[in-house]
């Protein structure tokens, strides 16, 4: 299979479910792990200006609300999330599919939690309608290693490309010396690899 390098210019970020409740359900990675990785792909996607779609699901109850930061980080997208009411793949809600539509990309980038439940079938229903799907496995996690490994090797197995954060943010960027580059070498990947 050809590489082809995802850009701003062609891709958008799909951040599925990453709320407070949902996330202290996975123990396949350190929840401080995933949530930093989390921001910094929709920290990445602000200063690169690329399309993002929120969704959460049933934030009332244990699900909770989604991060606090991602409506700091991204206000306008916080506000216009996609608020399912218990659908499990997003792809079967008609307000996220048309965000998804809406975005006029082909090639999506998608972290999810969990990855066993609601990263695995948008993933896979992306996939059936032609997109290019990237799933960046260390923003998102699973109750279990094993179960976390099996939705990984589905995806992977239909045709998913799976990544890490920083690959993804690299592949993104493409070079370091541009402004957008250099801003997101200051305020996305030093802070995470210093602890800040």
């Amino acid at each position: 299979m050809k590489f082809e390098r995802f850009t701003p210019c062609d891709a958008a970020l799909l951040l599925i479910d990453h709320q407070v409740g949902t996330m202290g359900w996975v123990k396949s990675i350190a929840f401080d792990e995933m949530k930093r990785n989390a921001l910094m792909l929709a920290k990445s996607a602000k200063i690169l200006r690329m399309p993002v779609v929120l969704t959460s699901s049933m934030e009332e109850y244990a699900q909770g609300p989604l991060l606090s930061e991602l409506a700091e980080i991204l206000p306008t997208e916080h506000a216009a999330r996609i608020k399912r009411l218990g659908i499990v793949n997003a792809m079967d809600d008609t307000a996220f599919s048309a965000a998804v539509t809406g975005t006029g990309r082909r090639k999506l980038i998608l972290a999810g939690v969990t990855n066993d439940v609601c990263t695995v079938y948008p993933a896979l229903t992306l996939i059936s309608q032609g997109y290019e799907v990237q799933v960046v496995a260390d923003a998102g996690g699973s109750p279990s290693k094993m179960a976390d490994d099996m939705a990984l090797r589905r995806m992977e197995k239909a045709g998913v490309v799976l990544t890490s954060t920083n690959q993804l943010i690299a592949e993104l960027v493409g070079t370091w010396a541009t402004p957008e580059g250099g801003q997101i070498v200051q305020e996305v990947i030093m802070p995470a690899l210093t602890g800040q």
